[in-house]
């Protein structure tokens, strides 16, 4: 029997269909994300709980006409897969396929891209500005979800729509946090008519009707408005958003398919800034994503039939050991104090809110409150370590410039997922933490090579109490390497000699340490010698290590996994130049000045010249004929 889903092309076939055959093309997507998903890996959890919101705003809006906006993005996948990108779904996050998130350039359907939280109602806000000034007419709609709405941004952006009153529909996906419940089919029942045109128009005239009684009109207004407030604030929790200027409408059962197109249909005729509320189920259709929608949420591939996760027998994730780790100091430490930014799973702090939780902080997705009230925590005497990944502390620039460097202030930050991520793409790579910190002021910066020596940086870090300090370490698995029982600190500043030869030196940090290791061995093999050093800070560089080893060489390679622009090469460079040391034959491997697309880490690493046979290529290249002469 042929599929729905495989005649729907567009918003517009979705539309031709009977409202009771969407229900059954709601089933036909869900199975088919979970069966891609199962191979590619995603964000399922959070996809398979808006299929039905998907298919109404689809099926009420005149997409791509009327604008959509997903907040963050991790709730796309039946938006792709009913906006023309059906056939492409099997390529959901791999290299040259479709991407896991909105793109701009991807579809027409994909009016703003987005990967990171709280920036769809600011979007929304300047789209409909932009339609309001050039006098056209179609809605602006953003759906964000309740963890999204913790971002400061997204407050400050319904603050200016609703100050501004432009026509704009926010969607509120409550899926976590139960801001409100809904009490069932009443509440839908009554949320149904409300948003009708009569009740409003009704409401709008009784206001205009009050005011305008000679001597008392204002008066009966004034109280009539507050005793309707009064009952709203006991029966919805819409005031806020009525507060700040926005019709409140919800909470909606977000899974009850004629309900929110009827919603949406009489919403659609509504005038100014509206906040609709719908209540979703992560996960909802699939038993294990229900049953556990953080694990879910973000997740790899899968066994389709039981949900069991495919994990190979391997060395820990380097979050595992971060988390471990930090559990075990911090029993010998009672300074020490754990910020995450709604991410206590990803950055490895599941354990340490368990065995600490009046020392764990999970203060939402806030990365800027996160950073400065880790500031006001060290300067009473804790010692906070702030674990954000690195594509997220981006959003902190600013507090970590003006509330921890400037003061001089001992925080420690975690850096997760710094480098090349993999399959989530340019939103989420951790390309440029090494060229953003290293010329603050007072910040000390490395990075480990394997698991244990990020064990060495993190005591290190807590032991640190001259400023801040901050280390980063890739997304995956270690090594393999022996932890041991104790944890040595490192000196700060000093770097390692890991291999010895004559014709040429590489200067490697972090995650490039290893493949830089295995390219010496290459190179060995063909009778090149090659110098590797482990540099393991990028602030301060172990300039005498350096500067004695480039006086030994004629070729100089630095390896990142960092854009190469201001990067840990540049560091280098500019030190040979400050301390009058000519540069050898010097070439600067990192990322360009691009972002990169998404792809698994090995692909994109050997696209990018970072894996052992692209580092070993790039240090011939520099000797021209592989025997050194210049």
């Amino acid at each position: 029997m042929a599929r729905i889903l495989d005649a729907i092309d567009s918003p517009e076939d979705l539309r031709k269909l009977e409202r009771e055959d969407l229900y059954l093309l709601a089933r036909e997507i869900r199975e088919e994300i979970v069966s891609v998903c199962s191979q590619t890996g995603g964000h399922l959890a959070p996809n398979l709980g808006v299929v039905e919101l998907t298919l109404a705003l689809h099926y009420v809006l005149d997409t791509p006409r009327d604008k959509l906006i997903w907040d963050v993005g991790h709730q796309a996948y039946a938006h792709k897969l009913i906006t023309g990108r059906r056939r492409e779904f099997k390529t959901l996050r791999q290299h040259g396929g479709i991407s896991g998130f909105p793109r701009r350039k991807e579809s027409i359907y994909d009016p703003f891209g987005t990967g990171h939280s709280g920036t769809s109602i600011s979007a929304a806000v300047g789209i409909a500005e932009a339609r309001d000034l050039h006098g056209e007419d179609f809605k602006v709609v953003a759906v964000i979800g309740d963890g999204g709405l913790t971002a400061g941004m997204a407050f400050e952006a319904l603050n200016c729509a609703g100050e501004q009153g432009r026509d704009l529909i926010v969607v509120l996906n409550d899926n976590e946090m139960s801001i409100s419940r809904s009490v069932g089919a009443i509440s839908t029942y009554l949320n149904r008519i409300m948003t009708g045109q009569r009740i409003n128009r009704f409401r709008e005239d009784l206001k205009s009707f009050l005011q305008e009684i000679p001597g008392i009109g204002k008066s009966v207004f004034k109280f009539v408005k507050q005793a309707e407030e009064s009952l709203k604030g006991l029966m919805v929790p819409g005031i806020l958003f009525e507060e700040l200027g926005f019709k409140y409408f919800g909470p909606l059962q977000g899974h009850h398919l004629e309900h929110l197109v009827e919603t949406f249909r009489n919403i659609r005729k509504l005038q100014g800034p509206i906040l609709v509320h719908i209540v979703t189920k992560k996960g909802k259709g699939y038993q294990p994503a229900e049953e556990n929608p953080a694990l879910f949420h973000g997740v790899g591939r899968f066994q389709k039939k039981t949900g069991r996760i495919h994990n190979n027998p391997s060395p820990p994730m380097y979050t595992e050991v971060f988390g471990k780790t930090l559990v075990e100091l911090a029993e010998e430490d009672e300074r020490i104090v754990a910020i995450t930014a709604a991410m206590p799973l990803g950055t490895g702090l599941v354990e340490f809110s368990r065995r600490f939780p009046e020392r764990f902080y999970d203060i939402g997705i806030a990365e800027q409150h996160g950073v400065t009230f880790a500031a006001g925590l060290a300067l009473e005497g804790m010692r906070p370590v702030t674990a954000i990944y690195s594509t997220f502390l981006q959003r902190a620039y600013d507090q970590i410039i003006h509330d921890v460097c400037l003061q001089r202030i001992p925080v420690v930050f975690a850096m997760d997922r710094g480098g090349i991520v993999g399959e989530d793409g340019p939103t989420h790579h951790g390309l440029f933490d090494l060229s953003f910190l290293r010329h603050i002021p007072h910040m000390v910066l490395m990075s480990p090579k394997d698991e244990n020596e990020l064990r060495r940086m993190l005591l290190t870090s807590i032991r640190y109490e001259d400023g801040p300090i901050a280390f980063r370490y890739p997304r995956g698995r270690g090594y393999g390497v022996p932890l041991g029982a104790g944890i040595e600190p490192l000196e700060i500043g000093r770097g390692e000699i890991l291999s010895e030869g004559s014709d040429a030196l590489i200067l490697a940090i972090g995650s490039t340490v290893y493949p830089s290791l295995k390219a010496a061995e290459i190179l060995k093999g063909e009778g090149i010698g090659v110098t590797l050093v482990n540099s393991r800070f990028v602030v301060p560089l172990d300039g005498e290590l350096i500067e004695s080893q480039v006086k030994r060489h004629g070729v100089l390679i630095t390896v990142e996994e960092n854009v190469a622009a201001g990067g840990f090469g540049s560091a280098v460079l500019e030190f040979l130049h400050e301390n009058g040391c000519p540069p050898p034959k010097v070439h600067c491997l990192g990322i360009p000045a691009i972002f990169v697309e998404h792809g698994s880490q090995d692909v994109l690493r050997e696209k990018y010249s970072l894996d052992p046979k692209g580092i070993a290529g790039e240090v011939r290249k520099l000797l021209k004929n592989g025997k050194g002469e210049a």
